[in-house]
């Protein structure tokens, strides 16, 4: 391990991704390349040292989701989150389900003239058992895009509970009938931050939607509660090792033939920067210096994700997953130090033509 910054880790590079490498690498160092695993939910005082370390953890604890429990109580029933009570529950009332073409929602697409975007899914509204019945429970895709249609209930937006709902404003949810079975926050997660969740949200899919790499600014408590759940994580001092670049925005909208299409946003629309490396978790996608970590999350289990981290998600046949969202702590140097991480790397755009035409990145 350096114990000091010096000249010498600025070689033939420029300098900023040459300090950044030089993180990457000591951070390796220092913490390794596992991940713990807890047998049993963690104590708020135990939760608020795993935060402060800031690393992944896999809580093994199966439990029982019904309203006003904790997480971590009891065993989880089988059969709980079956298509029979999900559509029993949710009867005719409609939900919002991204559509892609290829399962590759909010990633980097090829689009028209050859140009790469950045898409998100179409959103159409449906039945849950509409939802279930366009889910085949393939195997998850290896990198391979799917060539059929693929549903995907990823609306991110707080869709059981918002941050209104924990202002007593709350707003009404698709997902009504299911909230007796969805704990509003995870309380020892609620006492160690001081805080309660920003969204809690449920996610309905199967092995043909892939979630591309990405990191989010909040502390993630992702809870499997059918189906299984492959990650594929890296720390944020990774960052530079997923080839981020800025893309023009686009979503996919249906066609008057019933086909979706991919259509480019305005040109006034800020490009979006995202990582162009869409297989992480297979061999030979990353740079040998990177440091990934391959998790599989089943039914019943918990993984804890830090604010910053880099996740990619992909699962295995017909899989419900929650998840709650808290906001980070912005005081003090970690947010900070990710912020730092963010600034100092170069991101090209991704279609180098534009370079001439001068596209907005902000």
């Amino acid at each position: 391990m350096n114990n000091h910054l010096g000249t010498d880790i600025i070689a033939d590079e420029s300098a900023p991704r040459a300090w950044l490498k030089w993180f990457s690498s000591e951070y390796h160092e220092l913490n390794g390349n596992h991940i713990d695993v807890l047998e049993n939910s963690p104590s708020a005082l135990e939760f608020a040292r795993l935060v402060q370390i800031s690393r992944p953890v896999l809580i093994k604890d199966k439990f029982t989701l019904s309203k006003g429990q904790d997480l971590g109580v009891s065993r989880l029933s089988n059969g709980k989150w079956s298509n029979d009570y999900l559509i029993s529950a949710m009867g005719s009332r409609l939900i919002s389900v991204a559509v892609t073409p290829n399962g590759r929602a909010d990633a980097v697409t090829l689009g028209p003239d050859g140009k790469l975007f950045f898409a998100e899914p179409a959103v159409e509204k449906m039945t849950m058992e509409s939802l279930l019945d366009h889910l085949t429970g393939h195997e998850e895709s290896n990198g391979d895009d799917v060539s059929a249609e693929t549903f995907y209930l990823q609306s991110q937006n707080g869709n059981v509970y918002s941050s209104r709902f924990f202002q007593g404003l709350d707003d009404p949810s698709e997902f009504e009938p299911l909230r007796q079975r969805i704990p509003s926050e995870v309380k020892w997660c609620t006492e160690a931050l001081d805080r309660p969740p920003d969204a809690v949200n449920i996610w309905i899919g199967d092995g043909g939607s892939v979630s591309s790499v990405h990191s989010d600014p909040y502390e993630n408590i992702y809870t499997v509660v059918r189906g299984e759940k492959h990650f594929t994580l890296l720390p944020p001092t990774d960052g530079l090792y997923l080839d981020e670049r800025y893309y023009p925005h686009a979503s996919y909208v249906r066609g008057q033939n019933g086909d979706l299409t991919l259509q480019p946003s305005p040109g006034n629309t800020p490009l979006v920067r995202w990582s162009s490396n869409m297989n992480p978790h297979l061999p030979g996608q990353l740079p040998p210096e990177a440091h990934p970590i391959h998790i599989s999350v089943s039914e019943g289990e918990t993984l804890y994700i830090p604010v910053g981290w880099w996740h990619h998600v992909r699962q295995s046949g017909t899989t419900v997953a929650l998840n709650w969202w808290y906001d980070t702590e912005m005081r003090g140097m970690s947010w900070v130090m990710l912020s730092y991480l963010r600034a100092m790397k170069h991101v090209p755009l991704g279609n180098p033509k534009d370079e001439e035409n001068n596209e907005r990145v902000n």
